[in-house]
């Protein structure tokens, strides 16, 4: 049996572990219901400790036994009680989900802040209640667009995220959410940014729209996007000029982060091509762009290079993170497998790159030890700190 693997580790490892391997050899959905019950209620308990690692430390030892069944079903219901719960208010039972709107942009120039107007976030509020969220849902909307440098960076984080969301939806004090990290990315040519708030209905009610629209949910879903989109672009668009914006419609928390890492993947190859061509008047024709894995035990990205012809140094860089084992499975099927550099090369052929190579194997992801800046690979297939030309007065721009 796979738990008897883990003996040696801490008490609440072997029991995520042991309800994880129960759930996916259950032969029925009561005996699933079950585990599933038993499963989520340790993950509430330690995801309301403060210093517990035993999350962490359970998908950590899954992938290093590549273990990726039990690492899933982990990893899923993590998320889920991360970004819901169930509170009660009055005597009323309420499910809560903490969820993102998310747009991607990219720019020649620099990006804007994420600050909102007041009168922004009360438009923005009214139209999720209008055109997204049914009519007995409350909200509460953080008052600011947020960016992955001021995202929480644990699942306990998102845990407490959504509790206090939560508590702003259902009783409404007009108290700031503050952020505990307030990074700057002007520096940034493509990246994400993301309204966030929770909503909360009572439990057993439908939360978005597209449920009530039991005969034809697609169409309904399709019709609740649109209008989002449409709000936005009135409301949104006009505070990020000098970009290119493709809004993504609201949906729970993780789901959404990586449909925008998978959206701002190509617009960061797209915005470092057209910003060399701009700033540093390097024609795409002119360069030579190396692609290599890197991780390390597996594949976890890819790092994009962009050198000159006829020189070694690395004068751009970006990643693109690997978001599915489709990505990196060749064992696959072609129709299931996704070959990531292919994909990377014929996006910079379409933007006139007609230079371009694969360095075989899968590097140790480098970073600068003074400034923590990627290393990108050359065109000998060494990982280097990207540098522009000493006559380029300009600062290598860093994409996410």
């Amino acid at each position: 049996m796979t738990p008897q693997l883990f003996t040696q580790s801490p008490k609440d490892v072997q029991r995520l572990i042991h309800y994880a391997d129960a759930m996916m050899r259950s032969g029925s959905l009561v005996e699933e219901k079950y585990w599933h019950k038993l499963l989520c209620s340790l993950l509430n308990k330690l995801l309301s400790s403060k210093k517990n690692q035993s999350i962490e430390q359970t998908l950590d030892l899954l992938l290093q036994h590549e273990l990726l069944q039990h690492y899933e079903i982990v990893l899923e219901h993590t998320e889920s009680m991360a970004e819901s719960m169930v509170i009660e208010h009055q005597g009323q039972h309420y499910e809560a989900l903490l969820f993102t709107a998310p747009m991607t942009l990219w720019t020649r120039y620099q990006l804007p802040p994420g600050h909102l107007p007041s009168h922004s976030i009360d438009t923005l509020r009214q139209g999720l209640q209008e055109h997204v969220f049914t009519a007995h849902t409350r909200l509460a909307l953080l008052h600011e667009l947020v960016n992955y440098d001021t995202m929480p960076e644990t699942f306990r984080q998102v845990h407490e995220w959504t509790q206090k969301l939560a508590h702003q939806a259902l009783v409404p004090d007009g108290a700031g959410f503050e952020l505990a990290n307030n990074s700057e990315t002007g520096n940034l040519l493509a990246d994400a940014r993301f309204l966030v708030g929770v909503a909360i209905t009572p439990v057993g009610m439908p939360l978005f729209q597209w449920q009530e629209a039991l005969d034809a949910p697609p169409e309904a879903t399709e019709r609740v996007h649109q209008s989002w989109r449409e709000l936005c672009q009135q409301q949104l668009a006009p505070l990020l000029m000098g970009c290119q914006v493709q809004f993504l419609p609201p949906n729970g928390y993780y789901h959404n982060i990586r449909e925008a890492d998978r959206e701002i993947r190509p617009l960061t190859i797209q915005a470092g091509v057209s910003w060399l061509q701009a700033a540093a008047n390097i024609q795409p024709q002119e360069l030579i762009v190396s692609i290599a894995a890197c991780g390390q035990e597996h594949i976890e990205e890819y790092r994009v290079g962009f050198s000159v012809k006829g020189s070694s140094a690395v004068i751009y860089g970006c990643i693109w993170p690997v978001l599915s084992q489709d990505e990196v499975d060749s064992s696959k099927s072609d129709a299931e497998h996704i070959d990531i550099p292919d994909t990377i090369a014929a996006l910079l052929k379409s933007l006139g790159v007609e230079g371009i190579q694969r360095h075989p194997g899968i590097y140790t992801p480098e970073t600068c030890e003074d400034c923590q800046a990627p290393f990108f690979p050359s065109v000998q297939g060494e990982l280097k700190h990207p540098e522009l030309p000493d006559e380029i007065n300009l600062e290598p721009v860093q994409l996410h």
